[in-house]
């Protein structure tokens, strides 16, 4: 979260005066004259707080306050108001105003709100989206979130223990990144951390792959082969989508937890391993209990630490910050200048939905600069919307010949509807025996 104050005035000389009292608190301010500016400003821009006043033309304060909860719904907005009732005041903060602030205003007044509504999210601000870690630069997790702050603090307590951690989350908000970060703040650090995805292999590797094997175990078993949990002997272990292993594997599984050893295939050896099990699932292992597709004693033995990740509808404060972030991100991998997003592209992804979360809204801007050619990122560059709205298009590669490309338009209309050849016809707007003669061909 910034230090950054937007002040909004029709008055020239307000947004100087109340500008100049906002620096001298050590903050950075930036002023418009009027609500639509803002609006524009705030999605382009990260501010910690908005300071407008009530009576403005076109946009009243009011009426501003609404339409900014929509876009940011956790940033601090303060009316300035020649209003100052008690009912006044009741109704602004009814609609989602922090504080107000009555005419005449003072020094003191500007001061004592400003710092009630934006330092309290610094006090707890422990790993900022602003800048990496001093002590683990590796590790960034871009949010402003107080949810995902919360995490974040949880995962500094935790790190220093050995105990289990189960992190549950929809795919794309950060379960693996949270996972290494786990790693990076505990005292195995410095030793191996192993990353193994449950649903990535059939059934019949996972356990080589896990425990190992000796030479001779199975048929291609012509040497033996050390196991993930051997490998992140004193280190960390990540079963990433544990959710996916079978019922007979969890079963082995649970044993390891239980007696911190591990048997290789075709071995009688017990070995004894030291390693730090952090287990992620982008599903409600509780339900899965319930419905007989996971163990509840290895659920209990996996959930001693429980981490739940929002997703980022629920934390939408943190799409402008993300989305500025990857930007630049891209535009510095690309060598591309800097590069400035449309009001319109910015109302499109705040909108969305983002079933893929972070992870999704990454890959869109990383397209968008992509395709961008003149400096700034338009709504045609996004392609975002629901899967089944992006089945409805047809993407034909420059340089397909005519017949290739008339042949895809006609399979995929005729696919969307439902192979009914009345309704293709009349969506391309030819005949029935036309389009009865194309299929033929």
């Amino acid at each position: 979260m910034s230090r950054r104050v937007l002040i909004v005035d029709d008055e020239t000389l307000v947004c100087k005066s109340l500008g100049e009292m906002v620096r001298q608190l050590g903050y950075e301010s930036h002023a418009v004259n009027n609500g639509y500016e803002a609006l524009e400003v705030i999605q382009k821009n990260q501010f910690s707080a908005v300071v407008t006043d009530m009576k403005m033309p076109g946009m009243n304060g009011l009426e501003l306050l609404k339409r900014t909860k929509e876009i940011l719904p956790n940033i601090a907005v303060i009316i300035i108001t020649g209003y100052a009732s008690v009912d006044y005041a009741v109704e602004v903060m009814k609609n989602g105003a922090t504080d107000y602030i009555p005419k005449p205003f003072t020094y003191n007044r500007i001061k004592s709100v400003l710092e009630s509504a934006i330092e309290p999210y610094f006090k707890k601000d422990k790993i900022a989206y602003s800048k990496p870690d001093t002590n683990f630069p590796s590790f960034r997790f871009i949010t402003s979130d107080s949810q995902m702050l919360d995490v974040l603090d949880k995962v500094k307590l935790i790190a220093g223990t050995n105990s289990t951690v189960l992190i549950q989350g929809e795919t794309g908000t950060g379960k693996e990144l949270i996972a290494r970060a786990i790693h990076e703040y505990s005292k195995r650090s410095q030793n191996p951390y192993v990353a193994f995805n449950c649903a990535a292999l059939p059934e019949s590797l996972i356990e080589s792959e896990l425990f190992g094997h000796e030479k001779g175990a199975f048929t291609g078993a012509i040497t033996r082969k050390i196991g993930k949990f051997e490998m992140a002997h004193k280190g960390t272990i990540l079963l990433d989508e544990v959710s996916e292993m079978a019922i007979t594997l969890q079963a082995k599984l649970l044993r390891v937890i239980q007696n911190r050893e591990i048997n290789r295939l075709g071995g009688n050896e017990s070995i004894q391993v030291d390693t730090r099990i952090i287990a992620t699932t982008n599903k409600d292992l509780s339900t899965e209990v319930d419905n007989g597709k996971f163990r509840e004693d290895l659920f209990y033995r996996l959930c001693v630490v429980p981490l739940f990740l929002p997703s980022l509808r629920e934390r939408k404060d943190d799409i402008p910050i993300l989305i500025q972030y990857f930007i630049q991100k891209f535009c510095r991998q690309m060598g591309k200048k800097d590069m400035e997003i449309s009001c319109e592209a910015m109302e499109s992804l705040m909108k969305h939905s983002w079933p893929g979360n972070v992870r999704e809204l990454e890959n869109t801007i990383e397209r968008a600069v992509a395709l961008s050619q003149n400096g700034q990122l338009l709504p045609n560059h996004l392609f975002i919307g629901s899967r089944k709205e992006q089945s409805k298009h047809i993407f034909i590669k420059i340089g397909t010949s005519l017949q290739d490309a008339e042949k895809e338009i006609i399979t995929k209309t005729l696919k969307e509807m439902e192979g009914n050849k009345q309704k293709t016809a009349e969506i391309l707007g030819i005949t029935s025996k036309t389009i009865r003669s194309k299929i033929k061909q």
